[in-house]
């Protein structure tokens, strides 16, 4: 009588490798070399005089033109925003899944996921508190006119929909922390509620670790490809960066006026202070934990970074930021492969510590005295906003009207600030990638695995040489005899 299947041997234990997101790095790599970056800062400066000479002030157009002229300029911006805001949320799902099935030790990917969220909440809190401490010393809500004040709130771009912002109550909160679960994970995506997606992503991810090899691999190949068409559309909007930052800068000088952007320059000087004051820190901890020569640190992401303040975006640069990891700074494929993914969505230290500062510079440019109790709640929900903050360009602009809501500032506010918000917004995204940099080296550091760099790195190149022959992106193989 043949053995039932119930009582069948086990076959050996097999592994599985999805391809590393950094061979996507080629998508990036013409954009490096094209010095995206300067022509980024020619278009904003080409921006900014477009938008004094068509403007209501310089008496060369009249204001209802002039208005249209900067629509019709702003529409390539408005195309580039969305096609990022479209690619985020499929690009970010497909990396953190294959990210976490990449791992080989369950025990290590628990001990880095405990200890790397434990740090991204720590320096998030960290940065809010430089942010709320050179707002308050600076004070640059004091110098903006109460002019310019009363004519931003009764302008059309100060009209913001307050209907969905709404700043829970104590008795909510237990209601709310359960529906980071997504019970609607289709729709989580369809939305962009990242919190919720990172989660599902993680969920999913864990369960393909446990997975045999054989049922794993076809999702994992079909979000291999997904990640692969994510990038290629990431490199067709860069195209349109240029022109779309000078279509955006127009737009706002054009509306705003020069007097209204001389006013906002102490605003924006606390805000890149506050970003150099992080980038500081980050060194420091580099210099302290790993004992490297921060500078050389700095040059040896340099591309990263100029990367980053062009896209605006840390999920567009992750196959570049891996590459860097890994590659230039030693960090082993596990580590860089999990944290990398997971820090383009809740690491956000430049975007918080910029919220912080808007949030000060508006109670103060509306006489609004913000007391101990006000400046924890702003640091409570800037926390808590900046985790699972869509990594794309203008994203924190949105966020920050629930900051503001939260302790009674005017929504309206924002249009004061929404014109200056794109130099900052690429420096911050400098900041959110250089902070995902430094987790990893860190991490690399204090989590230990069962196999050193150079034998994950000979691993990863054997697998490399396997797939240029065979084509294969997910990779299956027998565990080794210990």
């Amino acid at each position: 009588m043949g053995m039932s299947s119930r009582y069948k041997l086990p076959e050996p234990l097999t592994l599985i490798h999805p391809r590393s997101l950094k061979h996507l790095n080629y998508h990036l790599q013409e954009l490096v070399k094209g010095r995206l970056w300067l022509k980024i800062l020619i278009g904003m400066l080409l921006g900014i005089v477009t938008g004094l000479v068509l403007g209501p002030s310089s008496g060369f157009i009249d204001p209802d033109m002039s208005y249209t002229i900067g629509e019709w300029l702003a529409l390539p911006g408005y195309v580039f925003l969305a096609l990022l805001q479209m690619i985020v949320v499929p690009l970010v799902f497909a990396s953190i899944i294959r990210g976490i099935a990449a791992g080989e030790d369950m025990e290590q990917l628990k001990r880095i996921g405990v200890r790397t969220v434990g740090y991204f909440l720590i320096t998030t809190a960290l940065a809010i508190l430089i942010g709320l401490t050179l707002a308050l010393t600076i004070n640059p809500g004091t110098y903006i006119s109460s002019e310019l004040v009363q004519n931003t709130m009764s302008s059309d771009a100060a009209q913001v929909d307050d209907s969905t912002i709404a700043t829970p109550e104590v008795s909510e909160l237990p209601g709310m922390i359960t529906t980071i679960l997504p019970t609607n994970p289709l729709g989580a995506l369809a939305t962009g509620q990242m919190l919720q997606v990172v989660i599902f992503s993680i969920i999913i991810g864990v369960a393909l670790v446990s997975m045999a090899p054989t049922q794993s691999k076809p999702l994992l190949e079909l979000l291999g490809s997904l990640q692969e068409v994510s990038m290629t559309v990431v490199r067709w909007s860069m195209l349109l960066a240029p022109i779309a930052v000078f279509g955006l800068i127009s737009k706002f000088t054009l509306n705003l006026g020069i007097d209204a952007l001389a006013g906002m320059l102490v605003y924006v000087g606390t805000v890149l202070l506050g970003l150099l004051v992080m980038l500081f820190v980050y060194m420091l901890i580099i210099l302290v934990v790993t004992k490297k020569n921060p500078i050389e640190f700095l040059r040896t992401i340099k591309d990263v970074l100029l990367l980053a303040f062009s896209t605006s975006s840390s999920a567009a640069v992750m196959p570049l930021s891996i590459k860097t990891a890994e590659e230039n700074m030693n960090v082993r494929p596990s580590i860089s492969q999990f944290v990398i993914p997971l820090g383009a969505t809740i690491n956000m230290n430049g975007t918080a510590l910029y919220q912080s500062i808007a949030a000060v510079f508006l109670a103060q440019a509306f006489g609004i005295d913000l007391g101990f109790g006000e400046l924890v709640l702003i640091m409570i929900t800037v926390v808590g906003a900046s985790i699972g903050t869509p990594s794309t360009p203008g994203v924190g602009i949105v966020i920050l009207a629930m900051i503001l809501n939260s302790v009674g500032i005017p929504t309206a506010g924002i249009a004061l600030i929404i014109g200056v918000d794109r130099i900052l917004d690429m420096s911050r995204t400098a900041v959110n990638v250089t902070g995902d940099l430094v987790t990893c080296v860190i991490m690399d550091k204090w989590v230990s695995g069962k196999k050193t760099a150079n034998e994950e790195f000979i691993e990863v190149a054997n697998r490399e040489a396997h797939r240029r022959v065979h084509g294969e992106d997910v990779i299956v193989t027998q565990v080794e005899e210990q």
